[in-house]
């Protein structure tokens, strides 16, 4: 049994912006294939039109490069399974496929109806780990191949196959934070999230280091500027309303009553971030005004998103951004994720060369 689709998971109300934005980049590559999303399930699959594998469009579609999708797998067709005896059908795919794996999870949608199965999954893990260690499919040295089941409920279940380098290693592409003590308000985790998704972990030290200058456009109440303080940075607290008092103390924070629309920094800054609440064509004009003078090295900030055509308004901002930057002779890496702080919003980071 050859895979020939892919089953994504994206947050959920966000399947027509992950198809739209699949259907697009699809396209692009001269592929055809069928693009299904599960609404209101997290869930999109991807159905090749021809019954080669779906490996190659796999690796094509990485998700680093992918703006709403959270896990992305290559998938064997759905099953309905008899609440009789729900192991037989699972077993029985893996044994026709020949995929040979190193780990085995189970996921579900991020719903809380689908949180309901968590008993089922418990009850199934041991029974189905020895069955296909049995098998012979469970097993050391695997190339890192990881099995993944992913529940829509106690009947219906995908399996599909992840591969290093090309995957999520979060439960169902969820990278859940805890809340730092001090923090003064939740926002802070979004730009937390972003570092630890644009920036790889190694290279903290360097690019994001005490004693780095940084500007938070829109900072009030501090959520943002907090991160940038507590990795040691000093700060332009760019906004016009009140910013936290215990922040203020730290001595690391410049709080400048102004707009962050126009406002020009007096050198040029190691980090500039922005999660102002405003049209995202003026938030991308006014970080692109940043990045041809080179004030900052590195950018993160959000784009607030509107109700339709989500998919649209990102993929009209990021191209003309990066447009915009090619014909000004910027060299920069562009990239967008919507993280699992962001809402309605997803978040960009720029690194220039």
């Amino acid at each position: 049994m050859q895979p020939n689709e892919l089953l994504m998971l994206c947050r959920p109300g966000f399947e027509p912006d992950l198809t739209a934005e699949l259907q697009d980049r699809i396209e692009a590559l001269g592929e055809v294939a069928h693009v299904e999303p599960w609404v209101s399930e997290g869930l999109v699959r991807v159905i090749l039109d021809s019954d080669r594998p779906a490996n190659e469009l796999h690796r094509q579609l990485g998700l680093k490069d992918l703006v709403f999708a959270r896990q992305t797998l290559v998938a064997l067709p759905p099953l309905q399974l008899s609440r009789e005896d729900r192991l037989s059908p699972i077993i029985d795919q893996v044994k026709v496929s020949g995929w040979s794996f190193e780990e085995i999870w189970q996921e579900t949608p991020d719903t809380n109806e689908a949180k309901a199965l968590s008993g089922l999954m418990k009850a199934l893990e041991r029974p189905l780990a020895s069955h296909l260690k049995k098998r012979g499919a469970l097993r050391r040295k695997a190339g890192g191949r990881r099995l993944h089941l992913v529940w829509r409920d106690g009947d219906q279940v995908q399996l599909g196959m992840s591969f290093p380098g090309n995957r999520s290693e979060f439960p169902g592409g969820i990278r859940r934070l805890r809340f730092p003590p001090g923090a003064p308000s939740r926002s802070t985790l979004k730009l937390e999230e972003a570092w630890h998704e644009f920036v790889p972990r190694d290279q903290w030290q360097e690019r994001i280091a005490e004693g780095m200058q940084a500007a938070d456009l829109g900072a009030a109440p501090g959520g943002w500027t907090w991160q940038l303080v507590h990795q040691g940075m000093n700060v332009y607290a760019i906004d016009n309303g009140p910013m936290d008092s215990t922040l203020m103390s730290s001595g690391m924070v410049e709080h400048l009553r102004e707009d962050g629309f126009v406002w020009e920094p007096p050198t040029r800054l190691d980090w500039l971030v922005c999660d102002i609440v405003d049209k995202p064509a003026r938030v991308v004009s006014m970080v692109e005004r940043w990045l041809v003078q080179r004030w900052c090295r590195e950018a993160v900030f959000n784009l607030k998103l509107p109700m339709k055509k989500r998919w649209e308004e990102v993929a009209w901002c990021l191209d003309g951004l990066s447009e915009r930057l090619t014909d000004a002779g910027v060299r920069a890496e562009i990239r967008c994720r919507h993280l699992y702080h962001d809402r309605e919003e997803v978040t960009v980071h720029v690194r220039l060369d």
